[in-house]
């Protein structure tokens, strides 16, 4: 989940730049995630623009590839979601929760963290939306959040963790009838 986030930025990384990111990982770990990645269909080598040719140098005698994602790979479709089992869920969720949880963790774990001067938050706000509302408030959410996602490196920016999670407070109490009379 880190080498996702990591190249979630767009820009193409090197394994020593995403080492660079990542100083405790080990690189044998580093190096079997971004292979596994790769033969998944997760990650790419780049293409150099111009001239379409993969970007690979060597470097010492090893070859060095610049890793990209591959559009929309990071991403559960519409498919995956329909043959998925209830264990896949829990173990994508539980894959999401981690990185989230390390992702702070290695925050907290600087030395100043500044919870207010770095704008981060995080909390928990029960809505009560209709199925209708809740389609309205999605469209809103990606309307207000796609345009910064586009955004490069660079210009004094910081690259900033955003994650949502929506699902009903209590399963029980969806709104949703289910046809047989209780």
């Amino acid at each position: 989940m880190r080498l996702i986030v990591a190249l979630g930025a767009g820009a193409p990384m090197t394994a020593a730049e995403l080492q660079e990111r990542m100083p405790d990982v080990p690189p044998a770990t580093l190096y079997r995630h971004l292979n596994a990645l790769r033969r998944g269909g997760i990650l790419a080598v780049a293409e150099e623009p111009r001239t379409r040719h993969v970007e690979e140098r060597r470097t010492r005698g090893a070859v060095e590839r610049h890793f990209v994602l591959h559009p929309g790979a990071a991403s559960l479709l519409p498919a995956d979601l329909a043959n998925a089992t209830p264990d896949d869920h829990l173990r994508w969720f539980a894959s999401f929760v981690a990185s989230l949880l390390g992702a702070f963790g290695r925050y907290v774990a600087a030395d100043t963290p500044d919870l207010a001067r770095d704008g981060v938050g995080y909390r928990v706000v029960v809505l009560q939306l209709s199925d209708a509302e809740l389609a309205t408030m999605a469209a809103a959410l990606n309307a207000a959040v796609m345009p910064f996602a586009a955004n490069q490196p660079g210009d004094g920016r910081t690259a900033r963790l955003f994650a949502t999670i929506l699902l009903p407070a209590d399963p029980r109490s969806t709104g949703r009838t289910t046809g047989s009379a209780e």
